[in-house]
């Protein structure tokens, strides 16, 4: 199974940018580059039209960056005027039926973000920013590459990073606009990977780079996945920046099922990302650790954990190791090293599978008395049935109940167990 991964943490994506990556895994980018100069047949106004895949360089890395000239005389069309054209070009391509899907439903993307955020768009509306034959040669190229080297007819699939989204303003034919634009905005909603604002002032997202992703479908991964590289492709876009570095990165290879074949298992949707929080001590004491372990229960931990342990000149100590959501980790650790004293602590974000539960609340008699009790149940819920993974009564409730009923608690967990047919035939 091939694999892509596109970084775009230091580099935010637009079409070119994504374009000239791309370009380097075609067999010959100028086959490619001379068909899309032949768009200015297509579209009317457009005099010359000239596009070159050169090389840049930042901090002695060596950059893949589209060089676009074009003199035109109407850079307002509509929507239909675009797609038809896009249309007609891509029909006169020796390209396949889903790579034309891929480069219509792209364009249908960006039409419709514009058609929510500004209203309703007839034949007659221009479109402004997304006219200019810049927009078609992004798609069309990115759809041609991606042809060539059998994207549409390969098992592949296609993992990201987080975007940033960079920050500021822009001028734009409806005025002065925030970054993200609307448009960007509206088409990230759909995708579901996580984004940033920052960490310069200028729009790193495109609404056509935006397009393009969202139509590959990728799945998030805050780490490059394991894979076989076949190639590791750098490009850049238009922009330079002082301190940022606006690197684009393509990786691309082979890994196996055994390795990707949990994207469409059941599991799937309970993956989370979980922080694990660590440090040693060695000079607490017992009741001070205590305390602690009380009063870290009130914070937003989801477990903890004390070891015993060998420290420096073999002092006996403790491994503290607790569980928390990233966005409540920098909490909790201000929280330790207040309450504990300790000099540092480690901690990394991993993934877990955490299944749905649920409590559901009922009654045992004992001794022609009944009792509120609760049982958790833990469960797997797909779209075709519910498999319950594990049901078993509250422990503060059996207590409780033995102590008001005089029952030991081992009879009365017998109760509960008996419960328990019944539940699971009605869960």
């Amino acid at each position: 199974m091939k694999i892509f991964y596109l970084d775009m943490d230091n580099s935010g994506i637009s079409g070119d940018i994504f374009l000239a990556a791309l370009l380097r895994l075609t067999s010959d980018p100028d086959i490619i580059l001379n068909h899309l100069k032949e768009l200015k047949k297509y579209l009317k106004g457009v005099q010359n039209l000239n596009i070159n895949l050169n090389k840049s360089e930042y901090s002695g890395i060596q950059l893949n960056k589209l060089d676009i000239m074009i003199k035109e005389t109407k850079n307002h069309r509509t929507s239909k005027v675009l797609k038809n054209s896009m249309i007609d070009f891509l029909n006169n391509l020796a390209i396949s039926d889903s790579a034309k899907n891929f480069a219509n439903n792209t364009l249908e993307t960006l039409i419709n973000a514009e058609v929510e955020v500004h209203g309703s768009l007839d034949n007659i509306i221009h479109l402004h920013e997304l006219s200019s034959v810049d927009t078609l040669i992004d798609i069309s190229g990115v759809a041609l590459c991606l042809d060539n080297i059998g994207y549409f007819k390969e098992d592949f699939i296609t993992f990201c990073s987080r975007i940033p989204l960079g920050g500021g303003s822009i001028n734009t034919a409806h005025g002065l606009l925030s970054v993200p634009t609307p448009a960007t905005s509206k088409i990230l909603e759909q995708s579901h990977i996580p984004v940033y604002g920052g960490p310069i002032d200028s729009e790193l997202v495109t609404p056509t780079g935006a397009a393009l992703l969202l139509n590959l479908n990728p799945q998030f991964s805050i780490y490059i996945p394991e894979m076989d590289l076949f190639k590791l492709i750098y490009s850049t876009g238009q922009k330079e920046f002082k301190d940022f570095s606006n690197i684009f990165r393509l990786f691309y290879g082979k890994t196996t099922p055994e390795i990707i074949g949990t994207a469409d298992h059941k599991l799937k949707k309970y993956v989370e990302d979980i922080t694990v929080l660590e440090t040693d001590v060695d000079d607490v004491s017992g009741e001070n650790l205590g305390y602690f372990i009380q009063e870290i229960q009130n914070e937003k931990i989801l477990d903890i954990q004390v070891l015993p342990s060998i420290t420096k000149k073999n002092r006996p100590g403790q491994v503290i190791r607790i569980l928390s959501y990233p966005k409540d980790a920098f909490n909790i650790i201000e929280k330790i090293i207040n309450e504990l004293g300790t000099l540092g602590v480690r901690y990394h974000t991993i993934k877990r599978i955490c299944v749905d539960r649920k409590i559901i609340k009922t009654n045992i008699e004992v001794n022609n008395n009944k009792y509120d009790l609760q049982y958790k149940i833990a469960y797997i819920d797909t779209n075709d049935m519910k498999k319950i993974v594990n049901i078993k009564p509250e422990y503060e409730d059996l207590k409780k109940i033995s102590k008001i009923s005089g029952v030991s608690l081992k009879d009365i967990q017998t109760i509960a167990q008996i419960k328990l047919k019944d539940l699971m035939d009605n869960v």
